[in-house]
C-alpha cells in the first residue's frame, strides 16, 4: 500500500500539484478507506470511483488541485457541498482549523459520519441538507469547496463567503456540455472569477435526495 501512495504523490507532483501541505494531506488520508470493496485494488490509482447512490469519489487528481486552488490557511473555516464518500473532507480537515459539510443522500452522511469517527477526524461538521442553499448559520465562511456542478454562478454560496478575501472553489457548467472549475474571490461585494480546468461532475441539484436502493 506504502508503494502505491507513493506513487501517486509522484503522479500527482508530475500533474502540477506544488503545494506540500496538500500532497501531505493526501498521502495521509487513507483512500482504500473511502471506496467500496470491489475497488480496493484502484484506491491508490489516479481515477474516480463509484460510490453508491449514482455518485463518485473523486479522482485524486481533481482532489488535489481543487484543494490547492483554495489557498487553505491552518486557522481557516471551510464549507464543503457534497459530503459523498467522505474523503475530500478528510483531505480538507488536514488543512484548515474546522470543515463545515452538507449532503443531501442521508446514507452517504452517515456512512462518511462513521468513517470520519473510525479515523478520530474530529474537526469535521457534516449534516443532511441542500447544498444549494449552505449553511447560514455558520457562515461566513473563508473558503468554499463545491464538489457538484452548478448550472450557473452559485449566488447564495457566494453571499455565505468571507468579504474579506474568501475564495470559493467550484465546477460550473459553462456551456451545454462543458463544466469548468471556476475560483471565485470575494473583497467586499467584489467577486473577481477564475476559470481553471476542465471537469465533469456529477450535478449540483436541489433538495433532499430520495434514496435509490442499495
Amino acid at each position: 500500500m506504502e508503494t502505491r501512495v507513493i506513487q501517486l504523490i509522484m503522479e500527482l507532483r508530475r500533474q502540477g500539484i506544488t503545494d506540500t501541505r496538500v500532497l501531505a494531506a493526501i498521502e495521509r488520508v487513507p483512500r482504500e478507506r473511502f471506496v467500496a470493496d470491489q475497488f480496493l485494488k484502484h484506491a491508490y490509482d489516479n481515477i474516480a470511483l463509484p460510490i453508491t447512490q449514482g455518485q463518485t469519489i473523486s479522482q485524486p487528481f481533481v482532489v488535489a488541485y481543487m484543494t490547492e486552488a483554495l489557498r487553505l490557511g491552518d486557522r481557516m473555516k471551510v464549507l464543503e457541498i457534497g459530503t459523498g464518500s467522505g474523503y475530500q473532507s478528510m483531505v480538507l480537515a488536514k488543512l484548515c482549523r474546522r470543515v463545515y459539510t452538507i449532503e443531501r443522500y442521508r446514507s452517504l452522511l452517515q456512512t462518511a459520519q462513521r468513517r470520519f469517527a473510525d479515523l478520530g477526524v474530529n474537526n469535521i461538521t457534516a449534516k443532511l441538507g441542500d447544498g444549494n442553499k449552505g449553511w447560514v448559520e455558520q457562515a461566513p465562511f473563508d473558503r468554499i469547496l463545491v464538489t457538484a456542478a452548478a448550472d450557473r454562478r452559485p449566488e447564495t454560496l457566494l453571499e455565505q463567503l468571507s468579504p474579506d478575501g474568501g475564495i470559493m472553489v467550484a465546477p460550473v457548467a459553462v456551456s451545454a456540455i462543458e463544466q469548468d472549475v471556476i475560483r471565485y474571490t470575494r473583497t467586499g461585494d467584489d467577486i473577481q472569477e477564475e476559470r481553471l480546468l476542465p471537469v465533469r461532475f456529477v450535478p449540483l441539484l436541489p433538495g433532499i435526495a430520495r434514496e435509490a436502493a442499495g
